[in-house]
């Protein structure tokens, strides 16, 4: 066969073509971790991509030194490995990546590093999942398999908010995912925009250095004691929810919270009046805030709370939704994060808008198409290595009783490269 100088230049330039034997993961968070180790058990081949250069980039580079895991750890561990028996009840940021690394090391699960994927779709002439992925210095790769498992999760990007002014304000503006400590800030007034958890603990560890920080409270607030009478508040709640509906379980943690944590409306925080906490996490993902010394900070005046920012003014001046117009150093935004799975995936009508499943937990694990999803149950690490287990078992079903689809490689057609991992 001889190739038209057309075609010898779409060769030249088309990705590199390999196949996967078994699913293709996107992601190798604790998700993805998570699946590929369950695989494994299950005698299931896969490979795993991953833009950055290691393991759980968000809790390597992308969260604050001070932070530790907010629930108890049995709450937190992966599937087949639990903490060591020596971590704490609530394990460090570093004790976490170190159990991360282990759990991967445990289950030979080896990402292929800086792989970013730049598309996925599914074929529907071949039957099969086409993802692209670039790599520094190593050009454009494509991955071609039978099935795809979404693991990108909830905090895959930064949101950053449209408030006007925002790009003239004069001093430092820094994403709380570029936050590491409040060493620099000292001396400063800092501008905390959000008070969710994230935003209390900057608040808390800005304080703790000598800064003057001033957290916004927009919207109304849950805020829950970390823990009541030496247990874990979500722990009680949990246990609570085996014997009682959703709302009597709100109702009760709310009274907790007024009797532990008083009245906080004095202090800028107002509860929201309708739905409690547990029911605003089940239906809009708004977790409550578990307090870890900031309310105390907040009643000695060392945080101060202000309302919305209206806008940001002239140098360094930020307009309140008040009225007042205050002089910051800096800002930090912890305004969260949320899913890019539209920025990359094509052409199916599984995740929303948003990037979440339509279909919520605990169904939301299973497309078609050979289409899975880990990690967007608004569960935390509970709820991902709990559809983990799902997705590996189902996968590990069809693996055993289909033809294993390393017969289909022909669906290839360009430099094709056939791997099984």
């Amino acid at each position: 066969m001889v190739l038209s100088p057309t075609d010898r230049m779409d060769s030249l330039f088309s990705p590199r073509c390999v196949w996967v034997n078994g699913p293709i993961i996107v992601g190798a968070g604790p998700s993805g971790l998570a699946v590929a180790a369950c695989l494994r058990e299950q005698g299931v081949p896969y490979v795993i991509l991953e833009r950055a250069d290691c393991i759980a980039s968000l809790w390597q580079k992308r969260t604050y030194d001070r932070l530790k895991l907010h629930l108890p750890k049995q709450f937190c561990e992966l599937p087949r490995m639990p903490f060591p028996d020596h971590y704490p009840e609530y394990p460090t940021r570093r004790q976490f990546i170190d159990y991360l690394e282990d759990y991967a090391a445990k289950f030979e699960i080896k990402p292929e590093f800086n792989s970013t994927v730049l598309s996925a779709r599914y074929d529907e002439t071949s039957g099969l999942w086409r993802v692209i992925t670039s790599a520094p210095g190593n050009g454009d790769m494509e991955y071609i398999g039978r099935w795809l498992v979404v693991a990108t999760g909830e905090n895959a990007e930064g949101v950053v908010p449209d408030i006007p002014g925002l790009e003239g304000f004069d001093g430092k503006v820094t994403h709380v995912s570029d936050y590491k400590s409040g060493e620099a800030y000292r001396g400063k007034s800092v501008l905390v925009v959000g008070c969710g958890n994230s935003g209390m603990e900057v608040s808390l560890d800005l304080s703790d250095y000598g800064a003057r920080p001033a957290m916004v409270v927009r919207d109304a607030v849950h805020v829950l004691p970390r823990e009541v009478l030496g247990k874990s508040t979500f722990e009680l709640a949990v246990l609570l929810m085996r014997w009682l509906p959703l709302w009597i379980v709100d109702k009760i943690m709310i009274l907790l919270a007024w009797l532990v944590l008083g009245d906080l409306a004095k202090l800028g925080l107002r509860r929201p009046t309708g739905a409690g906490p547990l029911e605003l996490k089940e239906t809009h993902g708004r977790t409550p805030v578990l307090d870890y010394g900031a309310l105390a900070r907040i009643r000695a005046g060392d945080i101060a709370v202000v309302p919305a920012v209206k806008r940001f003014a002239k140098g360094s001046q930020v307009e309140l939704a008040d009225g007042r117009v205050l002089n910051f150093d800096a800002v930090i935004l912890a305004t969260g994060y949320r899913s890019n799975v539209p920025q990359w995936l094509q052409g199916n009508d599984f995740f929303n808008k948003d990037g979440y499943p339509k279909t919520a937990f605990p169904h939301g694990w299973k497309g078609q198409s050979g289409l899975y999803a880990v990690g967007f149950t608004r569960r935390g690490l509970s709820g991902a290595s709990a559809d983990a287990v799902r997705i590996a078992k189902d996968l590990g079903n069809v693996w055993r009783e289909e033809t294993k689809p390393t017969k289909r490689a022909g669906a290839c057609h360009r430099r094709c490269i056939s791997v099984v991992f």
